[in-house]
């Protein structure tokens, strides 16, 4: 009888194997597809009722002329016309007739970082002349930052494994880390030198509900600024690794085509002195790109190249063309992002850092530019060598790998911000999960 029961068994076992359908190769061809069917993913008439809003008597032929010159931006996938999911908001960022009739409705609305940094950049250009130092006006902040994984979204039992992001340790503004809580007891923090810097964990999913992964960390952020001057500025070292490697292309989105060396040699002729043309670099990028909330990034194959194309970009978006233009200039620049951590405002960030012989690396931000409250000539040019006390540094470069590594493409391929979640069965895309921070602003 009991053989009879084995035999049956095994053939239960052997019968469900055969059935069960090979696991299909990986395609990021198909991937891709499904990215861009995330992000474009509104129609005609759900675009109109937002323009509408602004532009009650909205015509197809105000839609064709905003699609041609890319100020409404949409894409044919699967023979439909599809709109990115922020196209109407976007173009009354994009379309100087458009963004008057809205700024003639609700006026001009100053983010949340502007109010901040309205009173805080005095302090910190003062603090600076006063003490001689260039980090100042220290913040120091608790946060408690979590990712969540929807129920089911993964197989009950199956291990889910994630990165997230955790402040960098090797920089100067950016002290006095520690770690204070993990949801997880077992857990890897990547070197402090890597990249892109993790705190990775796993755990296993459970049936009906969500998989979350948590840390609590402080860290005390500090200002940076340099009063430049052009005099102070060394000659480079051309045959240094530092030079070479900075003033390099980089794969796949630091390019020197020939659209960007040509755009790189007029806006920096006649001009030799490094400080000079990073700030010409700076003022084009700051009056010729406004704001917009962007594409994912892992969608484009060129970022610099999609922002001279649409004539706009979010903070990486113009932060890459700035780094990109320099480097074609023979000015060492790097790419840098975390946060941005103002008070009501924090948000994912984006920025650069240049090199001058004699001052070293400093910091740039591109996408905060030239302030519209500023009132001096110095704070017009703050953030083009300074940057305010309200950060987190994640990242000093882009599109490196993660420790441990992971095995299948990240949800973003070019930053790393949000965190990164997979499982043996391939990577979970951001609809997949959600992400939160929780920050407390700590007096000493």
């Amino acid at each position: 009888m009991k053989n009879l029961i084995y035999i049956s068994l095994l053939y239960v076992i052997l019968s469900a194997c055969a059935s069960r359908q090979p696991a299909r190769a990986y395609s990021w061809e198909e991937d891709l597809h499904q990215r861009l069917l995330t992000d474009f993913c509104l129609s005609e008439s759900q675009v109109k009722d937002y323009i509408r809003k602004y532009i009650p008597d909205v015509t197809d032929e105000q839609m064709r002329r905003w699609e041609e010159s890319k100020a409404l931006e949409c894409m044919l996938l699967d023979g439909e016309k599809r709109y990115f999911r922020n196209a109407g908001p976007n173009l009354f960022r994009i379309d100087s007739a458009c963004y008057t009739i809205k700024v003639a409705k609700e006026g001009i609305v100053s983010t949340e970082s502007e109010k901040v940094n309205q009173t805080h950049l005095p302090l910190v250009i003062e603090a600076v002349k006063k003490t001689g130092r260039t980090l100042v006006e220290p913040k120091r902040m608790r946060v408690t930052y979590t990712l969540t994984v929807d129920t089911n979204a993964v197989p009950a039992g199956e291990i889910v494994r994630c990165w997230l992001p955790y402040p960098r340790t090797d920089q100067a503004r950016q002290q006095g880390v520690k770690l204070l809580h993990t949801s997880e007891a077992d857990y890897q923090l990547s070197p402090a030198s890597h990249p892109h810097s993790t705190l990775y964990m796993e755990k296993k999913a459970v049936m009906g509900e969500p998989t979350t992964f948590s840390e609590t960390i402080e860290y005390v952020s500090y200002a940076e600024w340099h009063p430049l001057t052009p005099e102070e500025i060394l000659p480079y070292d051309t045959t240094g690794t530092l030079y070479q490697t900075y003033t390099a292309e980089r794969e796949t989105h630091i390019r020197f085509s020939p659209r960007i060396r040509r755009l790189a040699a007029n806006l920096t002729e006649g001009e030799t002195n490094p400080l000079l043309k990073a700030q010409r670099i700076f003022r084009w990028v700051n009056s010729h790109f406004p704001w917009t909330s962007a594409r994912e990034y892992s969608t484009l194959e060129n970022i610099p190249e999609y922002v001279l194309d649409n004539r706009h970009g979010d903070c990486g978006q113009v932060s890459l063309l700035f780094i990109t233009l320099c480097r074609c200039s023979g000015i060492p620049a790097h790419f840098q992002s975390g946060f941005m951590m103002h008070p009501n405002g924090w948000n994912l960030h984006d920025w650069a850092e240049v090199y001058f012989e004699g001052v070293g690396w400093v910091p740039v931000d591109q996408s905060f530019g030239v302030p519209s409250f500023a009132r001096t000539p110095e704070e017009r040019m703050f953030f083009c060598g300074g940057i305010d006390s309200w950060r987190m540094i994640v990242n000093n470069d882009y599109s490196m790998p993660l420790i441990p590594e992971k095995k299948f493409p990240r949800s973003e391929t070019v930053d790393f911000q949000r965190g990164e979640v997979e499982w043996e069965g391939g990577n979970l895309y951001f609809p997949q999960w959600s992400y939160r921070m929780q920050i407390e602003y700590v007096n000493d």
